[in-house]
């Protein structure tokens, strides 16, 4: 099995900095990539901001932050990531961005390198071929907030290699987290199951079959879930679940749990997201329902 020690992420926004925060955290070695000043000084003001968090609450010691902190260096060329045992890809959700990344990457890192994507809704396979190298690709979608969230999904694509396999789940293992496999189809496993139910929920209440409120309460007390589906989409993002439900439609436009419901496309258009706009299916102020 291929040994992770030296670990590359691309782009430092909130998932590229979290992903490198727990690698770094777990003793790897981490160059983070990010061309953007302004978005590299944020993340990782952000990673600084997370370990003092963990320090004060007791989580972990000072001398696991200052390691981790000290084992964490920054990079704007891709020519940083050439000596990478893993490079995990946390850019913008889009394909063709995505794609044109492991071309360059596939170009850029050692033969042996494995190459991984944070995407939780586009096909690993596609940018595993773009890489050159498909047979090295995985996907490792990691959950938002990465720090806090325990499951990591390990993405086979149709060509990636055992060993490879066996390398991404033992470094998400290694980051303190449960990783399970998935196959390389839409939405892995929770997003699969997930994105369906959200957009149900939108779809009783389009029917008139019950209230927001209602449909909300019925799965919390019903279900034992912590928050309903229709809160639980304006914290995901009104805009965020279009998006993944849309490419699923372009993708498989003959299967009826992939159509957006007229009200989701609405709301978008209206700039009503959900929690950051202040307005989704309830009105927000800050992290809290009016």
């Amino acid at each position: 099995m291929s040994e992770i020690r030296k670990v590359g992420v691309v782009g430092c926004g909130l998932m590229g900095s979290g992903i490198t925060q727990v690698a770094a955290a777990s003793g790897h070695e981490v160059v983070v990539l990010e061309a953007d000043a302004a978005a590299l000084e944020k993340g990782l003001g952000r990673i600084r901001g997370s370990l003092d968090k963990l320090v004060e609450k007791e989580k972990i010691p000072a001398d696991v932050r200052d390691r981790a902190l000290s084992a964490i260096t920054s990079a704007d060329s891709i020519d940083a990531l050439a000596d990478r045992d893993l490079v995990v890809e946390a850019i913008v959700e889009d394909l063709d961005v995505k794609k044109d990344l492991f071309a360059k990457l596939g170009a850029a890192t050692k033969a042996e390198a494995i190459l991984a994507s944070n995407t939780s809704s586009f096909p690993i396979g596609e940018m595993a071929e773009a890489s050159g190298r498909p047979e090295r690709v995985v996907g490792l979608h990691f959950f938002n907030p990465v720090q806090l969230m325990k499951l990591v999904e390990v993405v086979k694509a149709p060509k990636t290699s055992d060993d490879v396999l066996a390398a991404a789940r033992d470094f998400a293992a290694r980051c303190g987290k449960t990783p399970i496999t998935a196959s390389d189809t839409p939405g892995f496993v929770v997003n699969r199951l997930l994105v369906p139910y959200l957009v149900e929920a939108i779809r009783m209440l389009e029917r008139g079959e019950a209230t927001k409120e209602d449909i909300d309460t019925g799965m919390m007390l019903g279900c034992g879930h912590p928050m309903g589906p229709l809160t639980l989409l304006d914290y995901v993002g009104l805009d965020t679940t279009l998006f993944i439900i849309e490419g699923w439609h372009r993708r498989f436009p003959d299967d009826p749990l992939f159509v957006p419901p007229r009200t989701l496309r609405d709301k978008v258009a209206a700039g009503e997201l959900g929690r950051k706009t202040g307005r989704g299916f309830y009105a927000w102020e800050g992290d809290k329902k009016k």
